[in-house]
């Protein structure tokens, strides 16, 4: 079925209000990022175009993070052009009425959103991945690796002219239980293997417990505790994986199962990816909200005021959403509901302010 023409015009609208948008909000995030990453280039004594290259690589993340914003934005400039054109009362005129518009932006900002899920979020974690690492290698020179998976947490780190791995078959905030720590040579001949039931890493100073340490000669020792002085403590280890928006949602749900294997909280992967999932109503929400914001606001001929307006409900929206999500991180509130409670209440402002301008 083809599109009937003023269909057609609303989407084709729509996009390039949205594309040139974007790509005004993509250059103030790169500029911003320039002057962060400036910083960081000079601390480490690194070339200035790196600068550019890790500001281009971190960008499109930061971009997923305010496109909720870009989509009320996006309604708001919309609603203005239509109106100074005089083109909503020949669309009203003709029996196309306000909500028949709310209901073709609600649509595209729907098949926008499940394209930016899908596509787009994949895109920029990859390169949220590569920014990180290159960052790491910059700023430890490649010492330390940590990564969990099914086996449980493994470590990696140079210490005074030796390597060591250390396993861990359960990890939970300051306590790793059923630890093993290899130590060997830069070559990688083995030096000594410790073993420990529990090690307390509140501090870099681990404190191990129920320890037995095996000497490349056969030597075999037993004690009580052992101190073992890493580089890492509970908080930092935790830090490592903090930054999920570098994993896609493949990623996200292979690490949470992971996470419940070794016994760590998967709390902040599961309110994540119920971000995401809710990311696309978000669009719709927001598209709507930004329509009637422009709409109640008609009155004011004032387009900065207008648009002012507009920032300061994004603003609102934001902490209402960081807040909601505080508390399910929190364990106040079910993660379910920190993430989707918000949404239901913009979703029935929206609906009551679809109702108002549907009577007018």
């Amino acid at each position: 079925m083809t599109l009937k023409k003023y269909q057609s015009y609303i989407y084709s609208t729509f996009f390039k209000s949205f594309i040139k948008i974007s790509l005004i909000f993509f250059c103030i995030v790169i500029i911003i990022n320039i002057f962060e990453e400036i910083r960081f280039t000079e601390k480490y004594n690194r070339e200035i175009y790196y600068t550019i290259y890790l500001s281009v690589l971190n960008a499109p993340s930061l971009m997923f993070e305010i496109f909720p914003f870009i989509f009320l934005i996006t309604s708001k400039f919309f609603y203005l052009k239509l109106s100074e054109k005089n083109e909503l009362e020949i669309f009203n005129s003709n029996g196309i009425s306000n909500f028949k518009l709310i209901f073709h932006l609600s649509l595209i900002s729907a098949l926008f959103g499940i394209f930016l899920l899908l596509f787009y979020y994949s895109f920029s974690s990859d390169l949220k991945s590569k920014y990180l690492d290159l960052k790491n290698r910059f700023s430890n020179s490649n010492e330390y690796l940590a990564v969990v998976n099914e086996h449980g947490l493994w470590i990696k780190e140079e210490l005074d002219q030796s390597l060591y791995i250390i396993h861990a078959e359960k990890f939970d905030k300051n306590k790793l239980k059923s630890i093993t720590i290899t130590e060997t040579d830069k070559y990688f001949n083995n030096i000594s293997t410790i073993s420990a039931k529990l090690a307390n890493i509140n501090s870099k100073n681990w404190q191990l417990n129920d320890v037995s340490i095996l000497e490349d000669d056969g030597r075999k020792y037993s004690h009580k505790s052992y101190v073992y002085n890493s580089t890492f403590d509970g908080k930092i280890i935790s830090n490592l994986f903090s930054n999920l928006n570098s994993l896609n949602i493949y990623k996200l749900h292979k690490l949470s199962n992971s996470y419940l294997k070794i016994g760590y909280s998967n709390t902040d992967i599961k309110i994540h990816l119920n971000k995401l999932y809710s990311m696309p109503v978000f669009f719709i929400l927001m598209t709507i909200l930004g329509f009637l914001v422009i709409n109640k606001l008609k009155k004011f001929k004032s387009r900065f005021f207008t648009i002012t307006f507009g920032i300061f409900v994004s603003v609102l929206v934001y902490y209402l959403n960081y807040f909601s999500s505080l508390l399910g991180n929190n364990g106040i509130l079910p993660i379910y509901l920190s993430v989707w409670v918000p949404l239901l209440l913009l979703f029935l402002i929206c609906n009551i302010g679809i109702l108002k301008v549907n009577e007018n």
